[in-house]
């Protein structure tokens, strides 16, 4: 997790810093629903490499907006799901898909 320090002053500028990334939006789209395993998101994210998921997902956590838990079996289950931090981002999520479908309807 970055320092105050190192977050811009701006705090749009620290919002974007932490979320403003294509897939890291559209990650938390699919959090938003449910708990995620890795390989659900990667088929669900048409476009996305293996190697960008895994960033994004490392970032995420590192940022306290997502949890990683392994599960002791065998073979390892991995969920990720959204941390209190990331829940707290539905508004902006809903808000923008709001947006997105008042303006394909006014593309009509």
């Amino acid at each position: 997790m970055k320092t105050k320090d190192e977050l811009p002053d701006c705090p749009v500028a620290t919002t974007v810093q932490l979320i403003g990334s294509k897939w890291k939006l559209l990650i938390l789209r699919n959090l938003l629903a449910r708990p995620w395993r890795f390989n659900e998101l990667r088929k669900s994210l048409d476009g996305i490499s293996q190697k960008v998921l895994t960033d994004s997902l490392r970032s995420m956590e590192e940022d306290g907006i997502i949890t990683r838990t392994v599960y002791p079996e065998v073979p390892p289950r991995v969920e990720y799901a959204l941390s209190g931090l990331g829940e707290s981002m539905r508004p902006i999520i809903t808000a923008m898909e709001e947006f997105g479908a008042g303006y394909k309807k006014q593309k009509e």
